[in-house]
């Protein structure tokens, strides 16, 4: 007569490995288990707009909430890949806005024609602007990096140029609310699943070794600066788009575009890219939230950031990837 004994085993036993080396999976509780945070995120944003149907309010709150999560994903994807802390999100989102504008007004190019070409065009000109700052590295770039949406802002306030202080105004409006609402939220779910494809490719690779240790990239024939400036072309085309985006969204380019908000607010994610979207999907609905408390609320919107500082420095998003892959089931032994 056998006795039937049963066993703790974590439900992740064996999956990673065949996962992560053939992709072989035997049961849809794996897929499951493998896909299920993903259609979590991908699922709740994308009702996000019919969930706020009756809160016009929110529904732009969501707006820009994407606009920093994309931004953030760009921080952490060169902070934490390529080991440049790039504090220029605010240079990002102002020059792809007044290309926008440049595009739409001054060109008479519609939407969706200045929406990517200030994208495109406006990564390669912040492209070519951070370049010489590429040999510096640590908080000497990243001051350096902080300093252009400074001057670029200054330059066109004392110039007058570009609409001076008024700003580009005229700009056209996006097709309907759910284009305006849709079109920000796909952007961010392609950048962030596109993202984790790239750190994953034989690039990814590259420019993780451009991080830990540059001098063997040299060694190995590989140009550092090129590989440097196709990380900071690929964080800059997120960024223009959330420029030029915002720009359609509120019909104006201006000053405000350069504000230190961008450069930041959207930080984090502690090299996990999925943890700076979670972050942003937090903190900006939690500083809405706080303007109940007039000025007051920048104390506590920064006691709780310092909060998840101390006792999570981790990050959010390693400290709960952690805990769901230590689910357990009960086993016959």
């Amino acid at each position: 007569m056998t006795v039937e004994t049963t066993r703790k085993e974590r439900i992740d036993r064996g999956l990673k490995v065949r996962t992560e080396g053939i992709y072989a999976i035997s049961s849809f509780g794996e897929i499951a288990y493998l896909i299920g945070p993903r259609l979590l995120l991908i699922v709740g944003v994308l009702l996000l707009p019919l969930i706020l149907e009756l809160a016009p309010y929110w529904k732009r709150v969501v707006n820009i909430m994407c606009v920093y999560a994309v931004l953030a994903l760009a921080f952490d994807f060169l902070a934490n890949y390529v080991g440049l802390v790039c504090l220029g999100g605010a240079l990002f989102i102002g020059v792809g806005g007044y290309l926008a504008a440049i595009f739409n007004v001054y060109l008479s190019l519609p939407f969706y024609l200045s929406i990517p070409l200030a994208t495109v065009f406006g990564a390669a000109l912040c492209t070519v602007i951070i370049m010489p700052c590429l040999p510096l590295r640590g908080v000497y770039f990243a001051i350096v990096t902080l300093m252009y949406p400074i001057l670029f802002s200054r330059i066109i306030e004392a110039l007058n140029i570009l609409g001076g202080t008024n700003g580009i105004t005229g700009l056209d409006s996006l097709p309907g609310e759910y284009v305006e609402q849709y079109t920000i939220i796909i952007v961010m779910l392609l950048a962030l699943f596109g993202m984790r494809r790239l750190v994953s490719q034989d690039v990814g690779l590259v420019l993780r070794g451009v991080k830990d240790n540059d001098q063997s990239i040299r060694a190995s024939g590989i140009n550092v600066t090129v590989m440097k400036s196709l990380a900071v072309f690929i964080a800059a085309l997120m960024g223009c788009f959330g420029g030029a985006y915002i720009a359609h969204l509120y019909m104006w380019a201006g000053l405000s575009l350069f504000a230190l908000d961008f450069s930041i607010i959207p930080m984090g994610g502690g090299g996990t890219l999925i943890g700076a979207v979670v972050g942003c999907l937090i903190l900006v609905p939690l500083s809405e939230f706080l303007r109940f408390f007039g000025t007051f609320r920048i104390v506590i919107y920064c006691i709780i950031l310092t909060g998840f500082i101390v006792f999570k420095s981790e990050g959010l998003m390693v400290y709960l990837q952690r805990k769901y892959h230590q689910f357990e089931r009960i086993v016959n032994v």
